[in-house]
């Protein structure tokens, strides 16, 4: 059995790109039963965060290589130009994800939401019953290396959520967001974390906008914010300082049309906008009106690259345990294959270096 991946996160790709082969939930399931008919495919589980888009696959030995999966994935399920993406074999493939669910290949090193979206990930495929034996021990073996590395590494220790550091970044800006008002559009988990930094640091009125206003006066409660229906967001938006966007709307829910007569009744009162969706929520040309800051998600991998020094060590310990648990995870897939051409013809399970 072949077990590979393909993908492209934030360290191969740049926001603009990653946007355009993201797959929103409200379309995971078609494109999960899509990916099985692509010849060869088995089993699959898509991982589709704000910066990743991976596809981990097992195939059948003589039937799917990398290349061949790719040029079906194009067919099938990809919209673009494929050469942004990564191909990782079987072994890279185990040290990958393990890397992705422990949180070390984050833009913030650490962070935890990352191993929640890798469990729903993995539970939205096997309800479909699009995973199986090996892809099952896959990621099975991923959650139980996330868990210990957290629970024998400080990796998690310091600001270590997109959120918390679009709270960094603003803190930069304005020095003090004690008289400060910030507005978030979405109400889920990114909105979520947030609005609790924002809190933290002292923000003086939260507003929270989503489609679903009873979403947004739940968050609004446990912040002690303000709901405002999604259809006046606007409206509010004439006071605000900070404006923070974590969507999942297909399509820019801010343009440059729309801010501009906003931005003439603020009368030249500047305002810092910070985009976390993926896709992207603000057009970027809303940067070119006077008096507008935008931020978007690779802005952000600039500001959490500076707090990676004071976890470097924890993240070295880190890497020791997700090696030692890609040799547990190699051993089994050996002996599960036993006697079969387990990762196709010609192919071993060559265990990678430490970095």
């Amino acid at each position: 059995m072949n077990i590979f991946c393909l993908g492209l996160s934030h360290q191969t790709a740049h926001v603009s790109v990653r946007e355009r082969f993201a797959v929103p939930d409200a379309v995971l399931a078609e494109a999960l039963q899509r990916l099985r008919t692509v010849p060869g495919v088995a089993e699959a589980v898509i991982l589709s965060t704000c910066n990743r888009t991976e596809f981990y696959l097992a195939g059948y030995p003589e039937r799917p290589t990398p290349e061949t999966v790719l040029a079906g994935l194009q067919r099938q399920l990809v919209q673009g130009d494929r050469e942004h993406f990564f191909q990782l074999a079987a072994a890279e493939t185990a040290r990958h994800l393990f890397r992705v669910t422990a949180g070390l290949e984050s833009m913030v090193v650490g962070e935890t939401e990352i191993f929640g979206q890798v469990k729903r990930a993995y539970h939205a495929a096997a309800r479909l019953g699009v995973t199986g034996k090996y892809l099952n021990r896959l990621f099975q073996k991923s959650f139980q290396v996330g868990k210990d590395v957290r629970a024998n590494t400080g990796i998690a220790k310091g600001s270590v959520s997109v959120g918390s550091v679009a709270v960094d970044l603003a803190m930069q800006i304005f020095g003090s967001l004690q008289g400060c008002n910030v507005m978030l559009l979405g109400a889920g988990e990114t909105s979520e974390r947030t609005a609790r930094a924002f809190q933290a640091r002292g923000a003086r009125q939260l507003f929270v906008s989503n489609r679903s206003f009873a979403r947004a006066e739940s968050l609004a409660g446990l912040v002690g914010g303000r709901a405002v229906r999604f259809d006046r967001w606007e409206e509010e938006f004439v006071g605000v300082d900070i404006l923070v966007s974590s969507t999942s709307a297909p399509h820019f829910l801010l343009t440059a049309a729309k801010l501009e007569p906003v931005m003439r009744r603020r009368r030249q009162r500047p305002v810092f906008i910070i985009d976390l969706a993926m896709p992207r929520d603000i057009d970027p040309a809303v940067h070119e009106l006077d008096g507008v800051y935008l931020y978007d998600l690779d802005s952000l991998e600039v500001m959490a690259a500076k707090g990676l020094e004071a976890r470097r060590r924890e993240a070295e310990l880190g890497e020791q345990l997700v090696l030692r648990h890609v040799r547990e995870f190699g051993a089994w897939l050996e002996q599960a294959s036993s006697g079969l051409p387990a990762l196709g013809p010609g192919v071993r399970f060559e265990y990678p270096r430490p970095w």
